[in-house]
């Protein structure tokens, strides 16, 4: 039976636009093709494998340029987007019903400013209390889609594959979710009614299955 949800963060419930940050990259000069030639160092920072200054220094050595911390972070973070408070009374639905858990590929940059976002936009509420734990890519040096991510997360819950959801709007970690036998659903938009639909869908046939 489902006994947990586990949500992905960028894309499901903070409104996300990779591609603000791509064109704040290219206006101070970091166009598409270095920042796919300098991918391993975009992994490593959000494995937790190199530290904001490391990160920012590197971008300096890329682009040979004396940019400043805030000009590097400011277009880092520009993909970071808003959240709507709908989304907030949604995961309180879920956990009336469920184990709730937030798992993100993320790093410490966009996580300090997403917390300064949140607490100054919902000053009555505490993000952590959300969810059951929080797993964030940068804290745990593991990434998605690799299984040993999911294996991770199964072991530190306690939970078998098959009692668990995992939402996501990334295809290639839905399929690494898929690989260890998790269930999934690709959110082909944010986390909605139609979301909470599809929970219910996969948890009513489970229910009907076992009866």
């Amino acid at each position: 039976m489902i006994s947990t949800i586990i949500l992905d963060l960028g894309g499901v419930i903070l409104n996300l636009d990779q591609n603000k940050t791509f064109e704040e990259f290219t206006r101070i000069g970091l166009g598409l093709e270095e920042m796919s030639e300098h991918e391993k160092m975009f992994h490593d920072f959000e494995k937790g494998l190199i530290n904001d200054s490391t990160f920012r220094n590197n971008i300096r050595s890329i682009l040979k340029k004396d940019l400043t911390d805030h000009q590097i972070d400011f277009a880092w973070n520009a993909m970071l987007l808003d959240l709507p408070e709908e989304r907030l009374s949604l995961i309180k639905q879920l956990q009336n019903k469920y184990e709730v858990y937030l798992l993100s590929n993320t790093n410490s940059i966009h996580i300090s400013a997403f917390d300064l976002y949140f607490n100054s936009v919902f000053e009555n509420e505490n993000w952590n209390a959300f969810f059951n734990k929080i797993y964030y890519s940068h804290q745990i040096n593991l990434r998605k889609p690799d299984a040993s991510i999911y294996e991770f997360v199964l072991n530190d819950i306690g939970k078998k594959p098959g009692e668990c959801i995992f939402i996501d709007d990334n295809e290639s970690n839905i399929a690494g979710a898929d690989k260890c036998g998790i269930r999934t659903i690709l959110a082909t938009q944010p986390l909605s009614e139609i979301t909470m639909a599809q929970i219910n869908f996969i948890h009513s046939n489970l229910q009907r299955l076992n009866s």
